[in-house]
Order: structure tokens, then sequence, then C-alpha cells
């Protein structure tokens, strides 16, 4: 399911920003930068934990333009368990929306760019992919929706609660074929994710207290390495910490859903609490803390 959400990412995002508007969203995996871009753009900066997009933008409206080359493939790693999973997404969500304050006057006041290019990074790369998209599907789908069952004189119409939403999440499915399958499923954990995601942004858009919090992302073959080199160094296991593993918010969020999946099966017309019953099993299995819990050994 990372794998879906990061293909659409690459041969979607990616590709389109470099083919239309010559400029799209730095990745540390396997990008190469010119040395003459940094220097120009004003070098690496550390005010966000997003440099990468911070040092882009900043080259962006200098004039410099980005190539995607999707052709060539680099090994790269995903989050190898659930907890860093979630530290991940909440600098890939809280990073934007933190340098989005910090920026948004300086794209507007940049002369070397056209107001085309402006309009696109402020409106399209910011604030509708990075910012916008995670708190609609959060309050739309687990805010709104519910509420509307609980509130008979609103109607929201099949072709917006469910057609549209069912087009475009399937459009984003395309590029990872092979994992269709679990299509339906992904709606449900991104569902998940997109209430952690909203936090983040709301806490980089306002720089809360974790606006700046930098958690190396663990990965598979860190714990492979460290695990060979066990008998050398040997390491007292950490602590079992209910906090790493109990989500209160998550869990707050199943017993919402649940009474008004419940209220709709027993007045409802629409038949929404068959997907309000899996979407509480969903953040329910994700506030225990029973995703992404089992590292393979090999």
């Amino acid at each position: 399911m990372q794998e879906m959400s990061l293909d659409y990412h690459f041969k979607v995002e990616q590709e389109v920003g470099s083919s239309t508007h010559a400029f799209f969203g730095f990745n540390g995996t396997g990008g190469v930068w010119r040395i003459a871009a940094i220097n120009e753009a004003g070098g690496w900066k550390d005010r966000t934990t997003v440099e990468d997009m911070d040092l882009a933008v900043r080259a962006g409206l200098k004039g410099w333009k980005f190539v995607y080359l999707g052709d060539l493939q680099v090994k790269s790693e995903l989050p190898s368990t659930f907890k860093a999973f979630r530290f991940q997404q909440h600098r890939w969500s809280c990073g934007p929306g933190n340098l989005f304050r910090k920026m948004v006057m300086e794209i507007v006041k940049n002369k070397k760019v056209s107001l085309r290019k402006k309009f696109y990074v402020i409106y399209s790369f910011f604030f509708v992919r990075k910012i916008i998209a995670h708190m609609f599907t959060f309050f739309f789908y687990c805010v709104v929706l519910p509420l509307t069952i609980l509130v008979p004189e609103v109607d929201v119409p099949k072709w917006g609660a469910i057609y549209i939403p069912c087009i475009i999440t399937t459009l984003n499915s395309v590029g990872t074929p092979r994992s269709f399958h679990l299509l339906f499923y992904w709606i449900l954990f991104e569902n998940v994710m997109s209430f952690h995601r909203t936090k983040a942004t709301f806490i980089g858009l306002f720089e809360a207290k974790r606006a700046n919090e930098w958690v190396v992302t663990e990965k598979l073959g860190d714990a492979l390495k460290s695990k060979s080199n066990a008998k050398a160094t040997p390491k007292k296991l950490p602590l079992f910490k209910l906090g790493d593993r109990i989500l209160l918010h998550e869990l707050g969020f199943a017993v919402f859903l649940f009474i008004c999946g419940c209220y709709d099966f027993l007045y409802g017309k629409n038949n929404y609490f068959i997907y309000l019953f899996l979407q509480v099993i969903t953040f329910t299995i994700a506030g225990f803390g029973y995703v992404g819990t089992i590292v393979p050994s090999s």
C-alpha cells in the first residue's frame, strides 16, 4: 500500500511536474543536483524538516528547471514498522505546511518567474496537494459524511460521496496495477493516515511544538546491520512503552464512527454503515498498533 502511494507520487506527480511546469519537489532518493543551482538558490537550509523541498522551491524561483528521468532505477527502502511510517508521514506532512508558511510571500514577490508558475507552485503544488488533500480526505470521509447520518436533513449526493471519490482513487492506483487487489484496504488505511497527516499539517502551518521534530525513519536494512553486529556490541532491548502502541486519537475516532455506523444501521437509508464499520475496524487496528509490527528476519 505504501508502494501505491509512492508510485503515484513518482510516476504521476513528478513526471507531470517535470513535463508541464518544469518544477516538482526534489526527493533525496536518486536525486542529482548541480552545485551551481544549490549555490544560486542560497544553499542547504534546515529551517524546516523538508530541506530538500525547500531547496527545490528556491531553485525553481531562481529559474532552474528540473528533469524527471522515469527510466532510471535506484535502490530505495520503505519504513519497516508502522511507528517508523508514522514518523515519516508526520515529517512529510508537517514540513510542507511549515515551508508554505515561510515561503508564500517570497513566492508572491518573486520577479523571476511567471504569474502562471507562481500560481502553480502556491495553489497546485502547496495548497492543494500538500495541505488541502489531507484535510479534505479526513474531514469529508471521517467527519462530515458520518455526521450527515446523525443529521438526516443534510443529504450528500451519491455522486459526491461515492462515484467521484471512487474514480479518483482508482486513477491514483494506476501506477501499481499488480497491487490493484489491495485498493479497498488502501482506501481505508489512507483515511486513517489522513487523520495523522492532517494533525501534522496544522502543526506545520501554525509552527506548533512538533513542527521541527526530526526522527530518522527506521529501515529494515539498518535493523539487519545492527542484528549482525549484535554479538560484537551487545545492546539492551528498549523497554516497551504503552504510548508507542496505543493511539488514543485513532481509538477515539473509531468510537465516534462506530456510533454513527450503529445509528445508520438502525435509521439510515444509504447503507453507509457498511463503510463505517469497516473504517472502525481499520481505525481500531491502527489505534492498537496491530499493523506493521512484525519485522521479517530476512
